[in-house]
């Protein structure tokens, strides 16, 4: 009995010292929708974790955004719980021609119900919801940062910006960082009209940021910084910030001659198919940085 006892204990020890990431399903509208969960080694109930939600692209799936934009050696040592959703079709409606939006599914409410699904079961920090995502995934954290920003506390978007036209903008205040590659074929820098995917006509990089500027009541004028290149990879990583008296900050990440890829992460499609994935910046550690100086009031 005694070495039962014993065995028990270090079971749970062990337990308690393992990160586990697990798939899970909820019913929304009817549909059964999915997504990827990990929770650090050592987290417990009674701990309010901070929570990422991390959103693939277009053809994308939840499995692979958990390794593309590998958060889970951040949510190790900072102790933050990730959670990868999937979207219907490989897609997010994001209010453009994606097949999301052409079966009209409401993504908006299945990610509020994550949110809440997350703070329930796994006692997530009401306060410290983040949201990323890249391509056809950072264009839905645009749309998310507008229609969900009493429940976000930051967002990041990558490889994407915002469509002009669509009944969302940026009005309420939100701290939001964009990454965007100058030669990225995909999502042009300058904006105006998508040829490709979902198509829609987008705010160049400049002006996505410009707008949550406004929208933040922020400086007009950024504060410029050309980052040292660590790596000869052929890019380089030129920063702005936007602030403001409270504190809440825009920042851009110019990926000069980058492509339509997750800075710091894998050329998953040969160069002439996506650009080039610059090493000059890990997009991970970067995003994470800017989201933990954050929470909601």
């Amino acid at each position: 009995m005694r070495n039962f006892g014993i065995l028990f204990f270090l079971l749970a020890l062990s337990t308690a010292s393992t990160a586990q990431q697990k798939t899970e399903h909820m019913t929304v509208d009817g549909l059964n929708r999915e997504f990827i969960t990990y929770v650090p080694p050592g987290a417990n109930q009674a701990d309010k974790l901070p929570v990422i939600v991390s959103l693939h692209g277009r053809l994308g799936k939840a499995a692979g955004m958990i390794k593309f934009a590998d958060f889970r050696p951040i949510a190790d040592r900072e102790n933050v719980i990730i959670v990868c959703p999937q979207g219907i079709d490989r897609s997010w409606n994001d209010g453009r021609e994606t097949p999301a939006n052409s079966k009209g599914i409401n993504d908006v409410k299945f990610i509020d119900e994550l949110i809440a699904y997350m703070i329930n079961t796994y006692h997530g920090d009401a306060s410290r919801i983040y949201v990323t995502g890249m391509s056809n995934g950072g264009f839905m954290t645009s749309r998310l940062a507008c229609e969900l920003h009493n429940r976000i506390a930051a967002v990041a978007v990558v490889a994407a910006s915002m469509d002009q036209d669509m009944s969302y903008q940026p009005i309420k205040p939100m701290p939001v960082m964009y990454i965007q590659g100058t030669a990225d074929p995909l999502v042009p820098f300058n904006g105006g009209l998508m040829k490709q995917g979902a198509k829609g006509t987008i705010y160049g990089h400049e002006d996505v940021l410009k707008q949550w500027a406004a929208a933040n009541n922020c400086d007009a004028k950024p504060v410029v910084t050309n980052l040292p290149v660590k790596v000869n990879d052929g890019t380089s990583i030129v920063k702005e910030v936007y602030s403001n008296p409270n504190g809440i900050k825009v920042i851009g990440f110019t990926i000069v001659d980058g492509g339509h890829t997750w800075p710091g992460g894998s050329q998953y499609m040969p160069k002439f198919v996506i650009g080039s994935a610059s090493k000059n910046l890990n997009a991970c550690e970067e995003i994470w940085k800017f989201f933990k100086g954050y929470k909601l009031n």
